[in-house]
């Protein structure tokens, strides 16, 4: 049964762009949860991890004109699958920099290689559901969290091992060749949008975005930045703010990425159900008061429970919006892709800087305050009504 659903052209093309999901998702968390390592091996204070962080948002800002160029050249098949392959020679390289400049530079390249696999992983995404007229973008996005939680394991695994980065590394970039080889079959080819193409301009020029495009665009980088702190700090505040042990501070990361693998499983069910806005609204509120509950709490139970809430609450908002800008056009989908990439690289950053500035508890009340921004913005977009 299962070598039949194999030959199912939707489960082929499914299956491959899964690995992509799964492993910007994986190679995103790997080096985020040795953040701390990093940290020490390079020795970084709080703010110059900061930096080391928007390097990475940068290097995705650079590539948004790119982006466009590169489909246009390459087509997301083989830009989604070069991509890849170079975040997983990425993990290395930043394991191997001698110094604080190098790492720098070896994470403005990774932002550039994100920025591209995200559109182009995305774009395969709306394809897929166009072509067989299935939804499959909550699915897709749940082997993105996935990702993030099977890479937490293996840092929780390795570093019970041995505290070695570069060994850690070199397995996870082992992975992602694997998962680059399963993909390049099966992902789609990609078609001329002529309708699409002819949206683009009105009398000759270049159309500006609508204005519900810029409230997804609005929703998608505060809920990325809330989903990218999550990853990025919460090692540290399980470490240095709810006193977890180093064995139990990995798990901040996988309780946050176990919740959302699930919820991303259920998601297009609730859709179906509620609708994508309602979905969108009750879930960023959700995360909003956990993360505030686990900052007045205090303690390891308490940040687990409220990182869970985290999870669960936003892991709908990347697919829903997703979903409703690729209705929107081409030109919508890439530019709230390249939103997403900002929030995800650029935001964590920023809650860096005021965690230097006002410890990082106060920093994690900026990611609460930004789930809850999500939530306004769900309120401007006009979904589709649910069916039935």
């Amino acid at each position: 049964m299962y070598v039949l659903r194999l030959h199912d052209p939707f489960q082929r093309a499914q299956l491959a762009i899964v690995a992509l999901f799964c492993s910007l998702g994986f190679q995103y968390a790997t080096w985020a949860a040795r953040i701390p390592a990093l940290k020490t091996e390079l020795g970084l204070s709080t703010a110059e991890v900061g930096v080391l962080l928007m390097a990475a948002g940068i290097g995705a800002a650079v590539s948004f004109p790119l982006v466009a160029l590169l489909m246009k050249r390459l087509g997301s098949r083989r830009l989604a699958l070069l991509s890849q392959l170079a975040l997983a020679l990425l993990l290395p390289a930043l394991a191997a920099a001698p110094n604080y400049p190098v790492a720098l530079l070896v994470l403005a390249v990774d932002g550039v290689c994100v920025g591209c696999l995200n559109v182009a992983m995305n774009a395969q995404g709306a394809a897929l559901e166009a072509r067989f007229e299935r939804t499959a973008m909550a699915r897709l996005h749940a082997t993105f969290s996935g990702g993030s939680l099977l890479a937490a394991l293996l840092a929780s695994g390795t570093t019970a091992v041995t505290s070695s980065v570069m060994a850690h590394f070199g397995v996870a970039a082992a992975l992602l060749v694997l998962l680059n080889a399963s993909a390049w079959k099966g992902l789609l080819t990609d078609h001329q949008p002529g309708e699409a193409v002819k949206k683009r301009t009105r009398g000759g020029r270049r159309a500006l975005p609508s204005r519900i495009t810029l409230w997804m665009c609005c929703a998608m980088a505060f809920g990325t930045v809330t989903e990218g702190a999550m990853n990025d700090w919460s090692t540290l505040y399980m470490k240095d703010v709810a006193d977890a042990s180093a064995g139990l501070a990995p798990l901040g990361i996988a309780v946050v990425s176990g919740m959302m693998v699930v919820a991303r499983l259920f998601a297009d069910g609730w859709r179906d159900r509620w609708g994508d806005g309602r979905v969108v609204l009750l879930g960023s509120a959700l995360a909003a008061a956990g993360l505030a509950f686990a900052l007045l709490s205090g303690g390891v139970a308490a940040a687990l429970a409220g990182f869970a809430c985290v999870g669960l609450g936003i892991a709908a908002v990347t697919p829903c919006v997703y979903a409703a800008a690729a209705r929107q056009g081409s030109d919508s989908l890439t530019l709230v892709a390249a939103m997403g990439t900002t929030g995800l690289l650029a935001g964590p950053p920023l809650i860096g800087f005021i965690a230097n500035a006002s410890g990082l508890a106060w920093g994690f009340a900026a990611v609460a305050a930004a789930a809850g921004v999500v939530s306004v913005c769900s309120t401007r977009i006009r979904w589709t009504p649910v069916s039935g």
